[in-house]
């Protein structure tokens, strides 16, 4: 719960301008942080109605929300309110894991659990999903059953992207969502644990920041409707690193939103 509060402080250290992609996001938008949303700490499901809330009315009011957290939960009610505008979503999921459980100690909403629910309720155009990264041991022999279920759903492991550039995967990623609404959600502990140890449940063997960088620049041109970077945990983050490297994260999709120009 205090990841927005690290990564705010640690985005002192990011300017206004991108120099390697040349984007420069604070001369093209309105850029402003509107804040936490105030959620229940006693009742899981009420927070989720809070968000959802939140959300209608930010998506409502025009803008393209850049979500800082937190437990991936949220990332559920969140599409709740950009389906309930722009219908059925395209993903960019980048995670050390699909979260697409059912239910953990019997109960149906946790941070293993929100594209599930979002399948389920329709918010996610399945022939246009994608996720990357994914990796570590599993509860079942075939983790990935319901993922390989669900109609264009595109899982590719941490192996697939191991000592190569990510490139070429974003183009094909580009190709498959064409121009529909996207929505970027980035797992922080899809990057290995020796560059982002701050977090819940990391996984050996994850993308590297540089490879992070090109699936979020792979992003431009797309129709991006929102982004989150979630799951950064302070009390784990010693150094820093991991909300520094999730504040530069947050800016390179700053950089890719629609409308963004160069200099």
């Amino acid at each position: 719960r205090f990841g927005p509060r690290q990564i705010r402080a640690e985005s002192a250290m990011v300017r206004t301008y991108n120099d390697s992609t040349g984007a420069a996001p604070f001369d093209s938008l309105q850029v402003a942080d509107i804040g936490d949303v105030n959620v229940n700490l006693y009742n899981l499901p009420d927070s989720c109605r809070l968000i959802r809330e939140s959300y209608q009315k930010i998506v409502a009011s025009g803008c393209v929300p850049l979500t800082l957290g937190g437990d991936h939960t949220i990332t559920y009610p969140i599409l709740q309110a950009e389906a309930e505008k722009h219908g059925p979503v395209g993903l960019v999921h980048v995670d050390a894991h699909t979260d697409t459980g059912d239910r953990a100690l019997g109960e149906k909403i946790y941070h293993g659990t929100p594209f599930r629910r979002c399948v389920e309720e329709g918010l996610l155009d399945c022939s246009s999903v994608v996720q990357i990264g994914i990796r570590g041991s599993s509860y079942g022999p075939d983790p990935h059953k319901y993922c390989r279920e669900q109609r264009g759903f595109r899982v590719v492991p941490a192996e697939e992207c191991w000592m190569k550039s990510l490139a070429p995967l974003m183009a094909e990623v580009r190709r498959q969502m064409g121009d529909k609404p996207v929505y970027i959600s980035f797992d922080i502990d899809g990057v290995d644990p020796a560059y982002a140890p701050g977090t819940g449940t990391p996984e050996i063997a994850g993308l590297t920041p540089a490879q992070a960088l090109e699936i979020i620049r792979g992003c431009k041109g797309l129709s991006v409707v929102g982004c989150d970077l979630v799951e950064v945990a302070p009390m784990y983050d010693v150094s820093g690193n991991t909300a520094l490297l999730g504040a530069n994260l947050l800016f390179e999709m700053l950089c890719v939103l629609p409308g963004v120009k160069t200099v």
